[in-house]
């Protein structure tokens, strides 16, 4: 047993090795030092505090949209819609405060029921793409991805339409909430110890959920093998049903954090891509729920690090999310000739 760990650990070890590689000849090929562009990427997460406190604020949203995926991924579906439900969290937050924010309800109860609504969002939209799968059978990645240009067209219309900014309509979002109603940050940064603290409850919930429960259980074998799910009295089509409203339901959260700590109001791009890169934290973990709050930092840091690119070397920040996709591919890739290697012997 301890030598699969070991082994196990070294083949993970190769992807790294690999993906670095690969990252560093594209670096030369863009006639850029990959030393200095690697050191640029770490000092942009730890050379200051407020550095700091941004990989920690980016930490917290993305922890909950991989939770949530890690939901759908058990029940053997690939939710790419989780992108428009953080987007329809986010819409349904900033409506629920927006109506609130006059009334003579207390700030914290506000900012609570701003909560639920943004996970009553994130589920109905979520729902939507299950029963699309479930009764239409659509596959849920077009379904999702159709989804997800939806919800940028909805929030596209409320900033220009119904929440524009008084006499003018911008790009920049709607108006921004009273102080009050912001998730209380650490002073002059955008990181709410508050929204972590949610991120790694809800993560915790979801590894418990996944490892220990009879509805866990269920979920894994209709993930495993629907058919043989059904045939053993297992409600298939509820149980992928719940899955999509349980993902959702952490997206919502992940777009009420990002209106209430990060942004205070509603913009665009609200999502930040969060949801995909929790697809891909997800994958590179292989489903296992233990291991996604330290890769979750790990993503969170690069993100924020690769702003260095373009103001140090003139490099496209997008060279961070080049690493990301690559260090995935090749432990995917590298998991797959294990599991061969495995098979023969």
């Amino acid at each position: 047993m301890k030598k699969n760990i070991w082994l196990n650990f070294g083949f993970q070890f190769v992807a790294i090795i690999f993906a670095l590689i690969f990252t560093t000849v594209i670096l030369l090929i863009a006639g850029a030092p990959p030393f200095q562009a690697y050191i640029s990427v770490i000092k942009g997460t730890i050379s200051s505090m407020n550095d700091i406190a941004n990989v920690m604020g980016a930490w917290a949203p993305l922890l909950l949209t991989t939770a949530g995926v890690l939901i759908t991924f058990a029940a053997g579906l690939w939710n790419i819609g989780i992108e428009g439900q953080v987007v329809m969290g986010a819409i349904f937050t900033t409506g629920t405060l927006r109506l609130l924010q006059n009334s003579t309800l207390s700030s914290g109860l506000i900012l609570v029921l701003g909560f639920l609504a943004g996970m009553v969002g994130g589920a109905l939209w979520a729902s939507l793409a299950g029963a699309l799968k479930t009764f239409g059978n659509v596959n849920e990645i077009f379904g999702g991805l159709g989804l997800n240009f939806v919800a940028t067209a909805v929030t596209i219309y409320l900033i220009f339409g119904p929440w524009k900014r008084p006499g003018i309509a911008s790009l920049s979002g709607t108006l921004l909430f009273p102080n009050n109603l912001w998730l209380p940050t650490v002073s002059g940064t955008e990181f709410s110890p508050w929204a972590l603290g949610l991120g790694l409850l809800v993560i915790l919930i979801v590894y418990f959920l996944l490892r220990g429960t009879y509805f866990g259980l269920r979920l894994k074998a209709v993930g495993k093998n629907i058919r043989s799910a059904f045939l053993l009295g297992v409600p298939t089509w509820q149980y992928m049903m719940f899955s999509f409203i349980l993902c959702g339901a952490c997206a919502g959260l992940a777009g009420a954090v990002q209106v209430t700590s990060v942004y205070h109001r509603l913009i665009p791009s609200i999502s930040s891509g969060y949801g995909f890169l929790g697809l891909l934290v997800a994958m590179l973990i292989n489903y296992q729920a233990i291991w996604a709050a330290p890769i979750a930092l790990f993503y969170a840091a690069l993100n924020i690090g690769g702003i260095q690119l373009p103001i140090l070397l003139k490099l496209d920040s997008s060279l961070s999310g080049v690493l990301q996709g690559v260090l995935v591919l090749f432990v995917m890739l590298v998991e797959g000739a294990r599991q061969r290697l495995f098979r023969k012997r």
